[in-house]
């Protein structure tokens, strides 16, 4: 009994909404096999570790009625092949960041991070309490899929360099992998923007064929090793405030579950939205601190006057993703407007506070 009364908390807390009782299958129901393709090496440290955890969590939670079958990029389809895999009814899932995919429809960029958007807790806000969901699912539903958020970074970093940027002319000409409408940010200022799956960037970034990189953060990074290939560690990224990540299913498969399994792989997913971030939230300072200390990083703030130009570019490239489509513009309208009302109350209440008390208590300081 209790542990029906969980399951029951689980899925309504992680769904937000009131939903039909999570009530589990009768013993004699149809096992399931679910293949999950994801957009991440395997035993990645955070991200590639967080979507196997995910998968087996699913299992388990089920007690084995849905077992997860999990790949890896390239053990089945690669990394950036994961949407069309799933679309197809190939695989029944993917797991990645849709801004992988802004190629089929810019829209798509929001359900991952924009610049200049939203922190974690704000897109988490407007996911599950507001229109982002609704949105989300008209949008992955016009590809056959429906997407559940299942993961986030936090605000990642800016970005790791050879050189330093002391104004915006410095992004002229720079080889850069970043993905998303961050990429298109920094293309207006010159860069050469290029998109790598996170298991090709250090290869490239040691032979030269990019100049910069951005990925997550120190915790993520650490273990990929770019410290020996660039010294200047950037922040903060104004490309990824928010990092949330993506459960992509297919959406004729989706809707051939019963209403338990549609609970229990939502709570799964709204369990390990969390698990993520929390995750990234206790380990980042200890990377950070240990690639200082111990590899020599130079830990670097972009200007306000850098930042200007990110704002000015970035202006542009919403303009340029609401022109899209009608839809484009519906999502940016949402997104635009609850930014605003959500961010003014964190402005007033966390962010105000975080300030005040890293002042007084002297936190952050060199």
């Amino acid at each position: 009994m209790e542990r029906r009364k969980f399951l029951t908390g689980a899925a309504i807390a992680g769904a937000g909404v009131a939903a039909a009782p999570f009530a589990a299958p009768a013993l004699a129901q149809e096992r399931k096999e679910m293949t999950v393709v994801s957009t991440w090496p395997r035993d990645f440290p955070g991200l590639g570790i967080s979507a196997q955890r995910l998968c087996a969590r699913i299992t388990e939670l089920s007690e084995g009625r849905l077992t997860v079958q999990y790949f890896a990029a390239g053990e089945r389809v690669g990394a950036f092949d994961s949407f069309d895999e799933v679309a197809s009814g190939n695989a029944q899932a993917y797991i990645g960041a849709d801004y992988y995919w802004k190629g089929k429809h810019p829209g798509l960029a929001y359900f991952t991070s924009v610049p200049m958007g939203m922190t974690t807790p704000e897109w988490n806000a407007w996911i599950k309490f507001k229109d982002g969901q609704a949105l989300w699912d008209e949008l992955s539903g016009s590809f056959g899929l429906k997407a559940l958020p299942c993961g986030a970074t936090g605000c990642q970093m800016g970005g790791w360099f050879n050189k330093e940027i002391n104004s915006a002319a410095d992004f002229k000409g720079l080889k850069f992998r970043m993905p998303g409408l961050g990429g298109d940010v920094l293309a207006k200022l010159g860069a050469s923007v290029v998109s790598l799956p996170g298991g090709q960037i250090y290869e490239n970034l040691v032979s030269g064929a990019i100049d910069a990189t951005e990925w997550v953060g120190p915790y993520n990074d650490y273990f990929l090793k770019f410290y020996e290939a660039a010294k200047y560690y950037y922040y903060p990224g104004m490309h990824e405030p928010g990092g949330g990540l993506s459960f992509g299913m297919n959406k004729s498969w989706w809707e051939s579950l019963s209403k338990w399994e549609q609970q229990l792989i939502t709570a799964c997913c709204y369990e390990e939205l969390a698990a993520q971030f929390e995750e990234a939230m206790a380990l980042n300072g200890q990377y950070l601190q240990k690639m200082i200390t111990e590899n020599g990083v130079v830990l670097k703030q972009f200007s306000d006057d850098v930042y200007d130009a990110f704002a000015e570019a970035t202006v542009e490239v919403f303009e340029e993703t609401r022109a899209h489509s009608p839809l484009a513009a519906k999502i940016d309208d949402s997104f635009q407007a609850n930014l605003r009302e959500i961010g003014g109350y964190q402005r007033i209440a966390e962010v105000a506070y975080s300030n005040q008390r890293n002042r007084v208590l002297g936190i952050g300081k060199p």
